[in-house]
């Protein structure tokens, strides 16, 4: 593991195109991320009970007011749940799954350079980091990433590509993060993306997967949590080689590798790879996103 760093953001503007598990559109209604609903009420229910307690000790102190900051400026929630003070959101705590929801936002490399992969076409190097404190092994998270894009199921299997990791920052073409909710947010707003601290997200030469998703999938899946790993790994760098969303093809079929499958696999079933049966698998375009 190479020494940690802080995440830079880029220091001239990037290209405009973006590229994240975007909700598709539908006419009259908001869209409905499946899984946010859940963390939303979990996080009323935080809020309430953190209220109650205070209302409680309040009575028992003889305390009436509780609207409004304290004369220190500290918001009165605050001393409950520290997230809220200065109008925070979600605080650094602990997902039921054991993974934390904020990090430092500095990030750790892997060591070391993986084998070309492919047989021809132009070399694509990445790098890869995760970020510190995050309770994830940055060689386990290269090694799964590694054996991804090397097999022969994936963006390689065209025949215009090779890739390969590389552990310097001046060497890759573009790097694969493993970032905390938090901080993965944080890192998608830098190209005007609001992720809501769920879903993953591609910028030019950056490549965000979010911890959260990394660690449960979605809900309603249909399939083992590999199966995601692998299709985030997949749709997100896919995007970074240019590919666009695509639509389900029909109820039953496999879902296209750039299908927004975050969001739901509309009738089609679970599928990781952009070759099935050695032979590119690809739906309708979308929203060219």
């Amino acid at each position: 593991m190479t020494s940690s760093s802080p995440y830079d953001p880029p220091a001239e503007p990037r290209p405009p195109r973006l590229d994240f598990d975007r909700p598709p559109a539908h006419p009259g209604t908001a869209p409905v991320r499946p899984g946010l609903r859940r963390m939303r009420r979990r996080r009323r229910r935080t809020v309430l009970l953190a209220v109650a307690l205070l209302v409680a000790g309040a009575a028992a102190a003889g305390v009436t007011r509780l609207a409004g900051p304290d004369p220190s400026g500290r918001h009165p929630l605050a001393a409950a749940d520290p997230s809220l003070a200065n109008g925070a959101g979600a605080g650094s705590g602990t997902e039921p799954g054991g993974y934390p929801t904020a990090g430092p936002g500095s990030f750790a490399a892997a060591d070391g350079r993986s084998p070309v992969r492919g047989d021809n076409g132009p070399l694509r190097r990445y790098r890869v980091e995760v970020e510190q404190d995050a309770g994830q092994d940055v060689d386990e998270f290269a090694a799964t990433v590694d054996a991804v894009l090397g097999d022969p199921r994936s963006w390689i299997a065209s025949g215009e590509l090779r890739v390969q990791r590389v552990p310097e920052a001046d060497a890759a073409d573009f790097t694969i993060y493993l970032a905390t909710p938090a901080t993965s947010e944080r890192m998608c707003a830098e190209g005007g993306l609001s992720t809501e601290r769920y879903t993953s997200c591609r910028l030019p030469g950056r490549v965000v997967i979010n911890l959260a998703r990394w660690m449960e999938a979605v809900p309603d899946y249909g399939a083992p949590l590999e199966v995601y790993r692998t299709y985030v790994v997949n749709h997100e760098v896919g995007h970074e080689f240019g590919e666009l969303h695509q639509a389900c093809p029909g109820p039953g079929e496999p879902a296209p590798v750039m299908q927004q499958q975050t969001y739901g696999l509309d009738g089609c079933v679970a599928n990781a790879w952009p070759y099935v049966d050695g032979v590119r698998y690809s739906g309708e375009p979308t929203d060219g996103v």
